[in-house]
């Protein structure tokens, strides 16, 4: 009986041939490996389940958001930023970039259509990719296609989904409990007691935010992490580093990047803030974590604006123990807990990804799977590692594209001949 729901499934849907890859995603990453095809001459087609492009930048980030680098290591290839954008494009600066990159090469996805499985058909030598689409009908189930491609590319990315740990006695709180995807700025929270769960980039960032408009923000540091300063000596942190790892043994650099960070922040673990024992590029190629660039932040915890405490053991209505059994007031709770690939939930049969939706190979390997399989956007590198390996890919599908065109004129041309031979 299941095999023939299936089979009448199948005639309900739509079915649809790519005449040329199929990109899923139309974040930075996806919109580059676009752009680059189109410079090769390669059709596709991108689809995006949300409304716009970057939904990510567009929908859950909060407003004081800037890149984190400086420009030049954030654009998109073949399209440089404007130049009268600052070194650190704002938020909506960086989507007015990507909006017009969009209309630039004219990229045109397909919005509102999530992807809700794709799976290699040996038969046929084919990727088909089955999406819901659009608004629900009456009867409340969305309708569905189902796209047939030689060459699938995953676009989705390292942010995909947000994680919600499972904190014990959440339920009880009693108070407000978000993301920080949904965050938009401290407005709503002036002399709340607010607890901001992470101190990645995200945490840290929420936490000055909080402060900036006169709340009273705790930040909950349970792991180890490093904290480098976004500029030294006048030039970006990251500038610095990339500049002397064409000279010097990364482990050499993070040591040199922690003797910066001493001379600029201090020791950061009077603090309550403990460093990792890797150097903080080791640790961000090995592991994927990354370092957290100052902004501010630190001067607001050395002044006691925001205050560091160890985990949460559980939640209480209206406050939180911690691991060192102190019980504070709570009145808002910010997971700034990060985000999660979601590769896993919708792409089968294949080994490209490992456990926790990264490619097995890492960087710079990690783009090409078999059976016309790539990955972008998965590096762990940020958007430049996005880019070199959307040119990776849209060179490698280029080179069979234009063989196979060629190909086809050929036989065209010979079939021709042949025709008014006869």
């Amino acid at each position: 009986m299941a095999g023939l729901a299936e089979h009448e499934n199948l005639f309900k849907r739509r079915c649809k041939w790519v005449n040329g890859p199929l990109i899923v995603g139309a974040g930075p990453s996806g919109l580059a490996v676009a752009a680059c095809l189109k410079e090769h001459g390669v059709p596709f087609v991108i689809l995006e389940r949300s409304s716009c492009i970057a939904s990510l930048w567009q929908n859950r980030t909060y407003d004081r958001l800037k890149l984190h680098l400086p420009k030049q290591f954030c654009q998109l290839p073949k399209l440089p930023f404007p130049d009268d954008f600052p070194e650190y494009p704002s938020k909506n600066q960086f989507i007015d970039y990507l909006e017009s990159y969009a209309r630039h090469f004219q990229l045109n996805p397909q919005f509102g259509e999530t992807v809700l499985s794709a799976k290699y058909d040996s038969t046929c030598g084919m990727w088909r990719v089955r999406t819901a689409v659009g608004r629900r009908q009456a009867v409340g189930r969305k309708a569905e296609a189902e796209y047939i491609c030689q060459w699938l590319v995953v676009a989705t990315g390292e942010n995909a989904d947000c994680v919600i740990p499972e904190m014990e006695g959440l339920e009880k709180f009693g108070g407000r409990v978000i993301h920080s995807s949904d965050y938009r700025s401290g407005e709503a929270y002036r002399g709340k007691q607010v607890l901001v769960v992470g101190c990645g980039n995200s945490g840290m960032e929420v936490a000055l935010d909080l402060c900036h408009h006169n709340a009273f923000p705790t930040m909950v540091v349970r792991d180890s992490v490093h904290v480098l300063p976004r500029e030294t000596l006048g030039r970006s942190t990251f500038e610095i580093a990339v500049s002397l790892m064409k000279w010097l043994p990364l482990k050499t650099v993070d040591r040199v990047l922690l003797a910066l960070s001493w001379m600029t922040l201090g020791n950061i673990e009077k603090l309550g803030i403990k460093r990792p024992s890797q150097g903080p590029l080791e640790l961000k190629n090995t592991q994927g974590k990354t370092p957290v660039l100052d902004i501010g932040a630190l001067s607001k915890i050395k002044s006691g604006e925001i205050r560091v405490v160890p985990g949460v053991k559980r939640f209480l209505h209206g406050k939180a123990e911690l691991v060192d059994h102190r019980i504070i007031d709570v009145d808002s709770v910010i997971l700034a807990t990060g985000y999660r690939s979601n590769v896993h939930s919708w792409l089968q049969g294949t080994d490209i990804f490992n456990k926790d939706g990264f490619p097995r190979h890492p960087f710079p390997n990690g783009w090409k799977g078999s059976s016309g399989l790539y990955a972008v956007g998965f590096t762990r590198r940020g958007l430049s590692g996005a880019s070199l390996d959307a040119v990776k890919i849209a060179e490698d599908i280029g080179r069979v594209w234009k063989e196979e065109t060629r190909q086809a004129k050929h036989i065209i041309a010979c079939h021709r001949r042949c025709t008014s031979q006869n």
